[in-house]
């Protein structure tokens, strides 16, 4: 009977990971030196790649610059994207219980900006969505170090603008107790 059990739980969690690769869900990561300024040149200083320039779901328009000093985790996402989806009530969660820490999570909806807003106001996002034209994705995400075009994918910047970690693929609670949390506990060396 035990031995059943034990057969029955391995064979749950092969038909998972089989599922997992499936759709997608598996994720990969690494350590984020591979962004590109337009030039084409390798940075490691997200504020070096100043074309970051986009408008928030009312309008209005943001730079990744307004947000100099934060741990920043940047996720590049779709409404019609699964792993998105699962991901996203974690991150409302993260920004919930560390904005005050000096965590801002930036979502960059690479869809029709009417989709985003429906999402954003159904789920009651609790951090800014930036909308990028959906036909321009492919080069905005490989200026960030994601040339598969692979979503969801997440960048953490620390507070001195490093691009410290990427991520493609589902950004689990793993992740962020491993790599943003500490970041969180450094204070910031940036001049006033």
């Amino acid at each position: 009977m035990i031995e059943f059990a034990k057969k029955d739980k391995l064979a749950v969690k092969l038909c998972m990971g089989i599922a997992a690769v499936l759709s997608g869900s598996i994720s990969f990561s690494m350590p984020a030196k591979a962004a590109q300024a337009e030039n084409g040149k390798p940075v490691n200083k997200a504020w070096a790649l100043l074309s970051l320039i986009l408008n928030d779901l009312d309008g209005k328009e943001h730079k990744l610059n307004d947000w100099r000093g934060k741990v920043i985790m940047m996720n590049f996402w779709a409404t019609w994207c699964g792993p998105c989806q699962i991901e996203i009530p974690h991150f409302m969660k993260y920004q919930q219980n560390y904005a005050g820490q000096g965590l801002q999570i930036i979502g960059i909806g690479l869809d029709e900006a009417q989709k985003l807003r429906n999402y954003a106001r159904t789920l009651g996002i609790n951090y800014p969505i930036l909308h990028a034209d959906p036909e321009r994705h492919h080069a905005l995400l490989t200026q960030w170090g994601d040339p598969s075009g692979v979503l969801p994918f997440t960048v953490i910047i620390d507070r001195e603008g490093r691009l410290v970690f990427k991520e493609i693929g589902v950004f689990d609670d793993e992740a962020f107790e491993t790599i943003v949390k500490p970041l969180l506990e450094q204070p910031t060396m940036l001049k006033p």
